[in-house]
């Protein structure tokens, strides 16, 4: 039975993602909206990373974690827009065995790393506003760094057992995809044969990571509101609210939509909804962090206004005859 079951699996060399099944006019204008979505959260974020670079007081273990977050937004948004936009505009619409694994793996390890990203950006707003003078003690330029490699390596750790044992499903057909990109749910139902443990496992760890990032910055902020119902009602309140209002929008935005797919039941079935929601996560959410982060941040604004005057004084003395 092993043997027939790995030739089956050799018989599927690449699959068909469907895509977004409609109209050629529709199509290309689905493209020009999500190329200028792409294009703009390309920039949104580089500009953050620019301006947390460039200005010496943000070098600050908050900002050097949402200048880490703006380069995974734009891994994020580069895992699966491209193939969308090129499945969009050609008239073939497949993707290798291998790519597909590799689309899955990079996706969903930095969707995990973002989960992660968020936990430790609630725990840097606990210690500033519940721990303010143990803060500098506490987090340290070297335990920022080492909190941002930890979210790193531990997104694309915790991805490595399910890609694993998906690599190993046996696919012999059909090979269509009903999404934009390699998703579980729709990859396994084109299986050959049941597969309830890796369904199982996959769904464990992916639950795992998004349950108990969750809970963990929900925990957070249970302690941060509790601390700041105690400040004073004046200018004091409203700097701790502001100071959390943009980190907890994003959050909202993230695990709003992710929590869709998993709680909502009989959602994740329905291809429409599924695509949906995968698009709202994948394109909308690090579209609008930037936007967010951005507008309700005082010093953000001012580093930015700072970078695009030096940008505006170089432009023209580069062009003068």
């Amino acid at each position: 039975v092993r043997p027939v079951s790995l030739r089956v699996q050799a018989t599927v060399s690449e699959f068909i993602l469907l895509g977004f099944p409609c109209q050629k006019e529709t199509q290309i204008i689905l493209c020009m909206v999500f190329s200028i979505i792409y294009i703009l959260t390309i920039m949104g974020n580089t500009s953050i990373i620019c301006a947390v670079w460039s200005s010496q007081q943000l070098h600050t273990p908050m900002y050097t974690l949402l200048a880490n977050f703006s380069f995974l937004e734009i891994c994020y948004i580069n895992s699966d827009v491209p193939k969308m936009l090129a499945i969009l505009l050609s008239e073939s619409k497949t993707i290798s065995f291998t790519g597909c694994l590799l689309q899955f793996y990079f996706f969903f390890s930095m969707c995990a790393s973002e989960g992660l990203f968020l936990s430790v950006m609630s725990f840097d707003r606990y210690l500033a506003i519940c721990q303010p003078l143990h803060y500098s003690t506490i987090m340290t330029h070297n335990r920022c760094i080492t909190l941002a490699l930890f979210c790193w390596i531990g997104g694309f750790l915790g991805l490595l057992t399910p890609v694993i044992l998906i690599s190993q499903v046996p696919f012999c057909g059909p090979n269509i995809i009903d999404h934009f990109l390699c998703d579980l749910g729709p990859l396994l139902a084109l299986s050959c044969a049941p597969v309830p443990r890796t369904t199982l496992a996959c769904g464990a760890i992916s639950s795992l990571i998004i349950f108990i990032t969750f809970l963990y910055i929900l925990g957070s902020y249970f302690h941060v509101l509790r601390a700041v119902l105690h400040v004073p009602s004046g200018s004091g309140r409203n700097k701790a609210f502001s100071t959390c209002a943009s980190h907890f929008i994003v959050v909202s935005l993230f695990y709003g939509s992710v929590m869709v797919m998993y709680v909502s039941p009989g959602s994740g079935n329905q291809s429409g909804m599924q695509k949906f929601v995968t698009l709202f996560y994948s394109i909308a959410t690090p579209f609008f962090n930037p936007l967010i982060y951005s507008l309700r941040n005082k010093d953000m604004k001012k580093a930015l206004k700072k970078l695009l005057s030096k940008l505006f004084q170089r432009f023209p003395k580069g062009h003068k005859k």
